[in-house]
This record gives structure tokens, sequence and C-alpha cells, in this order.
């Protein structure tokens, strides 16, 4: 004979299953992310909604053009959100608000303004990224000493998809110009 398990308990077993299955995927799989601030407009806004991929980067490396969510250098408790835009070997400079990468011009149709101030020639150090905001002259990011080259075990997850507002739910894909 099976004893009969009270509703009380069976409502208690599927919520804490439940918050188990939730805490895993967060940690391992996927997790929202709210854009604060403008360094990233006009790709993405203060206050949007993303959903962070964390699996990707377990089984391959971070690529040039994505946007990646990561612990800030100065606090790892702060998260940023940048674009990669030189990986690890790559020669990075910024020259008359042109960004070049291993000596070619990038070409950034996504960025709002020209990208001012010079910087370089530098080499990506292995294991490092160099991230850049798409509002660039409005965005922390590698050309400072407190964000710098960042490092691979700060990199929480790529941006995929934006789900809020509305008018912005779509994918987020890497611009033909940073594909490699």
């Amino acid at each position: 004979m099976v004893a009969e398990k009270s509703e009380l308990r069976e409502y208690l077993e599927a919520f804490v299953i439940a918050i188990i299955l939730a805490l895993l995927i967060i940690t391992f799989i996927a997790q929202s992310f709210v854009v604060q601030g403008r360094s990233m407009e006009p790709t993405l806004h203060n206050g949007q909604r993303l959903l962070v991929d964390k699996l990707t980067y377990r089984f391959r490396t971070p690529a040039a053009g994505e946007i990646a969510v990561f612990r800030y250098p100065a606090d790892p408790r702060r998260k940023f959100i940048k674009r990669i835009i030189g990986v690890p070997g790559d020669e990075i400079m910024i020259r008359d608000t042109v960004v070049y990468v291993n000596g070619k011009p990038l070409e950034e149709p996504y960025i709002n303004a020209p990208t001012y101030g010079d910087w370089g020639p530098r080499k990506v150090p292995a294991g490092r990224y160099f991230v850049l905001g798409d509002n660039r002259n409005n965005s922390d990011d590698s050309r400072f000493p407190d964000v710098g080259f960042v490092e691979r075990k700060m990199l929480m997850g790529r941006a995929v998809a934006s789900y809020w507002p509305v008018g912005s739910i779509g994918i987020i894909r890497v611009p033909r110009s940073l594909a490699r």
C-alpha cells in the first residue's frame, strides 16, 4: 500500500524543485540582465532587458562583435555590458576617430558618433579581451585603466536577445563588419 502525500507537502516539494531548477538555470545557462546607463546606445538602451547566455562561453571562446556582460574589474560586484572588439593576439589602435584591428579599420555602423581620442597600438594579451561601448564618447571601457583588457574569467556571458520593452524584442546579432 502506498501512503498518500498531503496536498501541502506536494506543493512544497514542487516549489523547492522549481527554486532549485531556477538557481541552476541562472547560475549555468541563462540570466536576465537590465542595461544600466547609456554606454551601449544606440544598440541597447537604459532599462532595456536582455537574456544573457552563460553557457556558450563554457564551450568556446568569446568572439569579436559579441556583446558581453562582465564583472567590472575595479569592483567585481558590479556588472558591465560592452561589445568585444579585440580578442587575444589582436592589435588595437584608435587614430583620428577610427578603430583599427590588426591594422584594418573597422566599419562600425552600430555606433552613434565617431570615437574621439587616440589609443594604442596595443596587443590584446592572452586570456583577455578589448571591449568598447557603442556610445564611445560616453563609455567606461578598455581604453581606461579601471577596465583595461578584460580577463576571460570576468566574462559572465553574451547578450543573445532583448525581451523588454516590447518594441525592442529580438535577437542580438554580431554586425557583419565584426564577424571573423
